[in-house]
């Protein structure tokens, strides 16, 4: 029997890990999509929150920094992506250090928390229309939609995983994929310990080397605010000169297009229609509901 909300609610208040009690609870071998989605989305507005600590707000600032140096010695983008966009804390920060006139997209499987990643970059007078909701397993994207997407500790929680995701997150991307993941051959036995009792990925260039992938450089990552949770720089190009990529919002399921029409977004090939909450698009495999009539009542 599932664990009634109330109940995880007050675990997390009294400050237990929710995707380490789900996993216990279900006796899942991984953390599952929902126990993530759970977990994160009560944790919606402490990363905002976070930012007026000043000690906090230097960290990611330096963070975001030394991502776009490395991302600028590069290439020059014109779209970027970062999947588990979370609060765009990260992002904004990543804007007001790249050039002006980037397309900039992000998602996160939390509605919560795209939510607070919206009012975060409005507030800061960016633009919040390009974040929706979404699943690192099925990303809304057509192939080679961005120049450039990076992942900040997204992949984290999903150890086992590491091939299915490293394969789609290779898809999306153009020209480069850059991962600022957990990084176990740095970490200390206590930090390695914690890595698998939370169910982290592991040997991330390794398993895209395994792939078939180009890995140009991985290496450990300077700004680290967890001594337990190291964090690795892993580089993996694709196809390098690739022109300008065009990004370009698809059905996850069957990655045709999709059809913007105001309150929902609708992709007449696969017949299905995905929701907007509040103005951000939801586009799970699980927001989809089949729609084959959506025209012809609508013309009707």
């Amino acid at each position: 029997m599932p664990l009634d909300p109330w109940d995880i609610r007050l675990a997390f208040e009294h400050g237990q890990n929710v995707t380490e009690m789900l996993r216990a609870e279900t006796h899942a071998d991984v953390n599952t999509e929902e126990a993530i989605e759970t977990a994160y989305d009560l944790q919606a507005g402490s990363y905002v929150r976070s930012m007026s600590n000043p000690e906090m707000l230097a960290h990611k600032r330096d963070y975001a920094t030394a991502l776009v140096a490395h991302l600028s010695g590069l290439t020059e983008p014109t779209s970027i992506l970062e999947p588990g966009v979370g609060e765009a804390t990260t992002l904004r920060l990543m804007l007001e250090a790249l050039p002006p006139g980037i397309d900039a997209h992000g998602y996160d499987i939390s509605w919560s928390r795209v939510a607070w990643g919206c009012r975060h970059l409005a507030d800061h007078g960016h633009r919040a229309t390009s974040l929706v909701v979404a699943s690192l397993l099925h990303q809304p994207y057509a192939d080679d939609s961005f120049d450039v997407l990076y992942t900040s500790h997204a992949t984290e929680p999903n150890g086992g995983r590491e091939d299915e995701i490293l394969r789609e997150l290779y898809r999306v991307a153009s020209r480069y994929l850059i991962l600022l993941e957990p990084c176990w051959s740095s970490a200390s036995p206590e930090g390695r310990a914690r890595m698998e009792r939370l169910g982290y990925v592991r040997d991330l260039p390794g398993r895209a080397r395994a792939l078939g992938m180009t890995v140009i450089d991985h290496a450990p990552f300077a700004h680290v605010m967890n001594s337990l949770n190291p964090t690795a720089i892993t580089v993996i190009g694709k196809n390098t000169d690739a022109p300008p990529a065009r990004p370009r919002l698809v059905c996850p399921r069957f990655r045709v297009p999709l059809l913007d029409r105001g309150r929902h977004l609708y992709a007449p090939e696969s017949m299905r229609v995905y929701p907007k909450i509040d103005g951000i698009p939801c586009l799970r495999l699980n927001d989809g509901i089949i729609a084959s009539a959506m025209d012809t009542v609508r013309a009707g």
